[in-house]
């Protein structure tokens, strides 16, 4: 019998109907992975007169709260998958995806800074 006649056909016919929305509809608004989201620019004009000893102490703030949000973002796509299977969508990113790309963008400044600083070349 070929797909598409007789009974067995219609239903899986049917079937496909009803399943490949809501399994497209899965992907819909999904989280972004942490890995994926790439730091926002910060200029390090604002850092070029700190001193190296407090550019470090930055750096270690900035790095303990890129982890935290990390792992908060960690935690949104758990709870947005479990949303997936219930209503069809996602939560989408919130506001630990923006926070995650500002911090690491200030990193990137911290670090040009103490390169022009020539912090730790000592």
């Amino acid at each position: 019998m070929r797909w598409g006649h007789g009974l067995s056909g219609r239903f899986s016919v049917l079937l496909w109907t009803l399943i490949a929305p809501l399994w497209l509809m899965g992907c819909y608004n999904r989280p972004t992975s942490p890995a994926q989201i790439s730091g926002s620019y910060v200029s390090s004009l604002q850092y070029e007169t700190v001193p190296c000893s407090r550019l470090a102490v930055e750096l270690d703030l900035l790095a303990r709260r890129e982890r935290q949000l990390v792992e908060a973002q960690e935690r949104r796509i758990e709870s947005s998958n479990f949303q997936t299977l219930l209503i069809g969508h996602g939560k989408g990113d919130g506001l630990a995806a923006s926070e995650l790309a500002r911090v690491r963008g200030e990193q990137a400044a911290v670090r040009q800074a103490m390169d022009v600083k020539r912090c730790g070349a000592d």
